[in-house]
């Protein structure tokens, strides 16, 4: 793999429970909207569960990834293609952790910065229409 070694930790807080944060990051339904315009493989399950494979793609770029531990807090998954390393994310009431490292001529701390504002974007709680007088 050409590129450079990156590592980056980043963590944020959250104004939601743990559960949320564990069902946008493990199902594949929601994380395809959060994470949209990237594309996934078709035929994920409901949940990922450790040995699942997939590939995501965004514009030229291919990433194949598999997983490899999951837990109510954890998930770790094994990347090859546009990205080699691994990528864990940890999470908790009001607080999500993503750890990024591989190999890549990409930008690793920008798309990882991108992707967690848009999981925040996601997660925030939609303001209540003000009420017909």
């Amino acid at each position: 793999m050409f590129g450079t070694f990156q590592q980056s930790t980043l963590r944020i807080e959250l104004d939601v429970s743990a559960a949320a944060i564990r069902a946008c990051l493990l199902e594949p339904q929601q994380f395809r909207q959060w994470l949209w315009p990237q594309q996934f493989s078709d035929g994920l399950p409901d949940v990922l569960q450790p040995g699942t494979t997939f590939a995501s793609h965004l514009g030229p770029i291919t990433i194949h990834h598999q997983v490899t531990d999951t837990t109510p807090q954890h998930l770790r998954l094994i990347m090859a293609g546009g990205v080699d390393g691994f990528h864990e994310w940890s999470w908790g009431d009001g607080w999500v952790q993503s750890r990024l490292e591989g190999i890549s001529l990409l930008p690793l701390n920008l798309a990882q910065t991108t992707n967690l504002w848009r999981l925040r974007q996601f997660l925030a709680p939609q303001p209540t229409p003000p009420e017909p007088s």
